[in-house]
């Protein structure tokens, strides 16, 4: 019997294989057979999801079709895992557009739901098994009781941590890791995927962005308690719930130095577009001490169509790479990466060279959240390059750069080495 088989949606609304078929996947706008290479069992805290008016492909003695009136089926996997694979599917007309999540290959394999994919950090950190819903809601209360001006408090607590499940936002009132603090409202790059505002409307924002200027008071009577008691501490400028944070650039160098003066302990960052490099040096002189710049790959050709730059180009992205691994930063690149677009043989060669010339310490393999159609209309009328396949994209930069972490986390000053 064909082994890895389709898993499907069946109209009562069941998840099912089909025995006798072959399940597919896809990379980029390439449909073909799901390699059993590429499979791994269902990781724990994974969703699967239903693909509406999406059919998926299947093939049938050796030949690709589409399964009669079932629906496609993804997997949205859980931090600390990347995808090898899309899931693949024929789209009708009436299709609506996909909500915000990264939809990864998935099958029944030798007797269990598997999907396409690798884990590249094991961090526990946001392990949801560590996380007990009453038990934020009672510590944000204590904040609130504690701190009942502080507008950032209320911020991460009722929306971040309470209402939008965010792990880094649990962790700031559990005492632990890293503790986000958000302070930009605006941006200056317009992503398809912004999770926090889609100016189109097409797609409903997962979360809304911050609406106020966190004053520095606010910010220190977070950010110094947290760095002086928390195991593993690390206070993090730039968040899924507001615009870039070097926007706020003089704002986050006044709250670095202050909290410097007050102490030495953990792990100050930055998550950022990296789209100021001065900005970057500035803040690497008060005190900042790692930075993740985000991108969907090395090449302006990849960028531009999805970040849509307002006021920067690439070219600063990368120089404030190079910025900041010269001024002795710890650098991580936020690859958002999708598979059939970051397995390009052109990519893989473009981000080969941009973590040589770089210095580059880290690469955060991050599953683009995006419509697999939507976003590879993006690219339309590209000339095609051949794909290496995202397992032999991972082997190629280990062998060709063996000192590059892969992870997924950012990690504290304490797990550098």
């Amino acid at each position: 019997m064909p082994d890895p088989r389709p898993l499907v949606a069946n109209a009562s609304g069941e998840i099912v294989d089909l025995p006798g078929l072959c399940a597919a996947a896809r990379a980029g706008d390439e449909v073909f057979p799901l390699d059993p290479a590429d499979l791994v069992p269902l990781p724990e805290a994974s969703e699967l999801l239903f693909l509406p008016a999406r059919r998926p492909w299947v093939y049938d003695a050796g030949e690709r079709r589409a399964a009669g009136e079932s629906l496609a089926v993804a997997a949205f996997l859980p931090p600390g895992w990347t995808s090898l694979a899309v899931a693949a599917y024929q789209r009708e007309a009436e299709a609506p557009l996909l909500p915000l999540y990264a939809y990864t290959a998935a099958c029944w394999h030798r007797g269990r739901i598997q999907v396409a994919a690798r884990r590249v950090d094991d961090d526990q950190k946001h392990d949801p098994a560590s996380f007990s819903r009453a038990e934020v809601r009672r510590r944000v209360r204590e904040f609130e009781k504690r701190l009942p001006e502080n507008r950032l408090v209320r911020h991460h607590g009722e929306r971040c941590a309470l209402e939008w499940g965010c792990p880094n936002a649990q962790n700031l009132f559990l005492g632990r890791f890293e503790a986000p603090i958000a302070l930009a409202r605006s941006c200056n790059a317009v992503c398809v995927g912004c999770i926090s505002e889609q100016i189109e409307g097409v797609i409903p924002s997962p979360q809304t962005r911050i609406d106020f200027k966190p004053s520095l008071d606010e910010i220190l009577e977070i950010a110094v308690p947290h760095l002086e008691r928390a195991p593993r501490a690390m206070v993090s400028f730039g968040q899924g719930c507001e615009g870039e944070p070097l926007l706020e650039a003089e704002r986050i160098e006044q709250a670095i130095r202050e909290i410097r003066a007050r102490t030495s302990r953990g792990t100050l960052h930055l998550n950022s577009n990296g789209s100021r490099p001065e900005a970057v040096a500035r803040l690497a002189a008060a005190g900042l001490d790692s930075i993740r710049v985000s991108s969907n790959g090395a090449r302006e050709e990849s960028y531009v169509p999805y970040y849509r730059p307002r006021t920067y180009a690439f070219a600063d992205v990368r120089e404030t790479l190079r910025v900041a691994r010269g001024a002795g930063l710890f650098t991580s690149l936020n690859l958002l990466s999708f598979p059939g677009v970051t397995d390009r043989a052109d990519e893989a060669e473009s981000l080969l060279e941009l973590a040589r010339s770089s210095g580059l310490r880290m690469i955060q393999w991050r599953c683009l959240n995006v419509d697999p159609d939507a976003y590879m209309a993006l690219f339309a009328g590209r000339p095609p390059a051949p794909r290496l396949g995202m397992r032999a994209l991972l082997a190629r930069l280990r062998e060709a750069l063996p000192e590059l972490r892969f992870g997924y986390f950012n990690p504290p000053a304490e797990d550098w080495s």
